[in-house]
C-alpha cells in the first residue's frame, strides 16, 4: 500500500502510472492527485487501520483495487465478468484456503427460501430466512436469479421491491457455502449463470429496495444496483470479504461503484467498517430513511 500526501500544493501535477496496489491520498478530496488515486481517507476512517487490513491480505487489497480501477470503463454487465473472475483468481488464493480451514463449523439452519408476491403491476421479492439473519444459500440464490428473471421476462411489471422479514435484511451470503465449490473456474462459470446480480442489472430502472437493519456482504451488493433504496435508521451496512481473503463477489464491487464511486467503494472494502444509515445517506448509498418524511 502507498499513502500520498494531499495537504501539500501541487504546483505540477506529475503524469504517472499507479502501482499494482492500492494507493491512497491523506488530506484534501480537492486536491489535484485525488481523483486519480484509488480512495481517500475520510474523516471516520482511520488510515492505519486500512494499512493493517492490507498488510493481512496483500493480495486481495491489490486486486480488489486494479478491479475497481477499471470499472469505470465498463459496462454493468462487463463488470460483472471483470468483477467474476478477480473472485476467482482469490478463491484459489492460499489467503482464502486459510480462512475456509479456520472457519469454525457453522449451525445447520434450515435452507431459506425467496417469497414472490404479484399486486397488480408490483412485484415483491421477500428474503425469508430470518433464523438466520436472511444469510443467502444456494436456494435463496437461485430464488433471486429466478424472480428477477421473470421481471425481465414480464415487462407488465412496472416496479420490482425486495424487502426480507426479521431484524436484518441480510447478513450475506452464507458462510458454511463458502469452499464448497473449489475450481475457481467451475465457480466462475456457475456465477455466470446463476449470479441474481446478473438479471438484476437488466431492471435496475423497475428495482426499488427497503432495508431494515444489518445489510452486510451479498445483501448490500444487490441492494445497491436498484433505482431506490430506502432504509430505516436502525440499518447499518458492511463489506467484510477482505478479511477472508476475497473481494465482494455478488456484483458488489459493480453496483458500489456505480452508486458512490470507486473510491468510497474501496474504503468500505479496505476497511471492513460499518456505516450507519445517515452516512450511508450522505453517501448517496441509500436515497432516503424509511422513517423519516421525504
Amino acid at each position: 500500500m502507498a499513502f500520498i500526501d494531499l495537504h501539500r500544493e501541487a504546483a505540477d501535477v506529475p503524469n504517472f502510472s499507479l502501482p499494482p496496489c492500492p494507493v491512497i491520498g491523506v488530506g484534501r478530496r480537492d486536491h489535484p492527485l485525488a481523483a486519480r488515486l484509488d480512495t481517500i481517507v475520510e474523516s471516520s476512517f482511520d488510515s492505519e487501520a486500512l494499512e493493517q487490513a492490507a498488510r493481512s491480505q496483500p493480495l486481495a487489497a491489490a486486486t480488489v483495487a486494479q478491479l475497481l480501477r477499471l470499472l469505470p470503463s465498463l459496462s454493468l454487465e462487463q463488470g460483472l465478468i471483470a468483477e467474476s473472475l478477480a473472485y476467482a483468481v482469490l478463491q484459489g488464493s492460499e489467503a482464502h484456503r486459510t480462512w475456509v480451514a479456520a472457519r469454525p463449523s457453522a449451525e445447520i439452519l434450515p435452507e431459506g427460501q425467496v417469497l414472490l408476491e404479484r399486486v397488480e403491476d408490483d412485484l415483491a421479492i421477500t428474503l425469508d430466512r430470518p433464523e438466520a439473519g436472511n444469510a443467502i444459500d444456494r436456494p435463496m440464490r437461485d430464488g433471486l436469479h429466478e424472480a428477477f428473471a421473470l421481471a425481465n421476462a414480464d415487462l407488465s411489471i412496472a416496479r420490482v421491491v425486495l424487502r426480507a422479514k426479521g431484524k436484518a435484511f441480510s447478513l450475506g451470503a452464507d458462510l458454511g457455502e463458502f469452499g464448497t465449490t473449489t475450481d475457481p473456474a467451475r465457480a466462475h462459470a456457475i456465477r455466470m449463470l446463476t449470479l441474481p446480480a446478473r438479471e438484476a442489472v437488466r431492471c435496475a430502472d423497475r428495482f426499488e429496495v427497503e432495508i431494515d437493519g444489518a445489510c452486510i456482504g451479498a445483501g448490500l451488493e444487490l441492494a445497491a444496483f436498484a433505482r431506490k433504496v430506502r432504509a430505516s435508521r436502525r440499518s447499518w451496512f458492511q463489506l467484510p470479504e477482505l478479511a477472508m481473503g476475497i473481494l465482494p463477489g455478488a456484483g458488489g464491487c459493480v453496483s458500489l461503484t456505480h452508486r458512490i464511486g470507486r473510491q468510497r467503494a474501496l474504503l468500505l472494502i479496505l476497511s471492513g467498517k460499518r456505516i450507519g444509515a445517515r452516512q450511508a445517506l450522505d453517501w448517496g448509498l441509500i436515497d432516503a430513511l424509511m422513517d423519516e418524511a421525504p
